[in-house]
């Protein structure tokens, strides 16, 4: 086995991090050399958490180099444990605080307008990115972390989940492509995870092996809470199985579809107009109404362009999605005030569901709205319009009193 070994980032551009050397030596001690901006506030804390961290793995003689760039304690915790890993075999796991505020579940049917993407191995991305109220946050250990990289990442994902406060939005972790993502299931289910992001997704054969895992976790740890899953079709083939795989699971709450790895399985160009997309979006919205699950579109890439980023999700929602991806805090407004109702929807489901009311109060078999009739599923449709404007503040649940109310003089 190696002596010596490094986690981290370091660099100029590189802040909220550090980049951790240690190597084994065979007497001395622990020596270290730390290298911070913030040594005279801050040396004798982190040193206290270097010597914290290898006495807890009974490293007794080593050499730490330790570049810190404005690291948190959470993350020096993983930067050193994920270098200690490499030199040592242990089942011990150097667990960071559990914060109460992060001690929370989510609902299946919980809205999921928006979901940010934060790469699961630049923690700079991740420390406010709560304070943009998106609906979940999605703490990514595949495509948005380098392949050397991924073992690291899994350290920071797991005290990321226990120690950064995310501000009850969903915790979401997109694991690694099946089989390999099975192994990040040990860093998050046992620490909160409320959602797992399952990536190119082509069976249901792949659900069954990330359940059976999450229960033997659940088991061993002595778990109850509900982890749910987000199936992403990626492919020709995981469009084809959408429903198959949609209906495969009871904790699977919402599928997704992503657009950048489907339009490459095609051989075509990805493009704002999404004609090229059509089919699949179409698939994947219908496998999951069926299926009594969300609907998650993709994400949109151009960050700097929010009108074409609004008609998209104006799009997006008239094919039935309930929400989609972003990759850019900035998204998250233009996405949260286009899936919601506008105030035409309201004011018609208001009439709606009023006139329903109306009949089924005076007994009558037929329900009607000025010339046209109204029959069950578009009553169904308008209920959900208006308990969505009321879980998102946009109307009182007091609404039919104040509808019927007359105008003041």
């Amino acid at each position: 086995m190696e002596n010596t070994a490094t986690a981290g980032n370091k660099g100029k551009r590189v802040r909220s991090d550090c980049h951790v050397t240690i190597r084994l030596t065979n007497a001395g001690g622990i020596d270290i050399e730390l290298t911070s901006k913030v040594k005279f506030m801050f040396g004798a804390d982190i040193m206290r958490r270097i010597h914290e961290v290898l006495d807890f793995f009974e490293i007794e003689n080593a050499h730490v180099v330790m570049e810190d760039s404005g690291a948190l304690p959470f993350v020096m915790a993983a930067r050193l444990e994920a270098a200690v890993k490499k030199l040592v075999t242990s089942e011990k796991s150097f667990l960071t605080e559990y914060l109460e505020a992060n001690r929370y579940e989510t609902t299946k049917d919980r809205n999921r307008f928006s979901r940010l993407y934060l790469p699961g191995n630049t923690p700079s991305l991740m420390i406010n990115a709560g304070l943009h109220h998106p609906d979940g946050l999605i703490l990514d250990l595949e495509d948005a972390v380098a392949f050397d990289k991924k073992h690291e990442a899994r350290f920071l994902v797991r005290n990321a989940l226990r120690s950064l406060n995310l501000y009850g939005a969903e915790k979401m972790v997109r694991i690694n492509q099946i089989p390999a993502g099975l192994e990040d299931l040990d860093f998050i289910v046992p620490h909160g995870v409320n959602l797992i992001l399952v990536p190119k997704c082509e069976s249901a054969e792949q659900i069954t092996a990330v359940n059976r895992r999450i229960a033997e976790l659940q088991k061993l740890h002595n778990l109850n809470a509900p982890v749910w899953l987000m199936p992403i079709i990626e492919s020709a083939l995981g469009v084809i199985k959408a429903y198959e795989i949609a209906s495969s699971a009871e904790n699977i709450v919402a599928m997704a579809i992503g657009l950048e790895d489907y339009t490459a399985d095609l051989g075509v160009r990805r493009t704002n107009e999404a004609t090229e997309s059509f089919f699949a979006r179409s698939m994947v919205v219908n496998a999951c109404k069926a299926a009594r699950i969300q609907a998650i579109d993709s994400v949109f890439s151009d960050i700097a362009d929010m009108e074409a980023l609004r008609q998209n999700v104006l799009t997006s929602k008239s094919l039935g999605f309930d929400g989609m991806g972003c990759i850019h805090p900035r998204q998250i407004r233009v996405i949260h005030e286009n899936f919601a109702p506008d105030k035409a929807e309201i004011d018609r489901a208001k009439k709606i569901v009023n006139a329903f009311m109306d009949a089924t109060e005076k007994g009558l078999g037929v329900v009607s709205l000025g010339t046209k009739m109204i029959d069950a599923p578009v009553v169904k449709r308008a209920q959900k319009v208006i308990n969505l404007a009321i879980s998102l503040q946009l109307i009182s649940a007091d609404w039919r009193n104040e509808f019927l109310a007359p105008a003041a003089e």
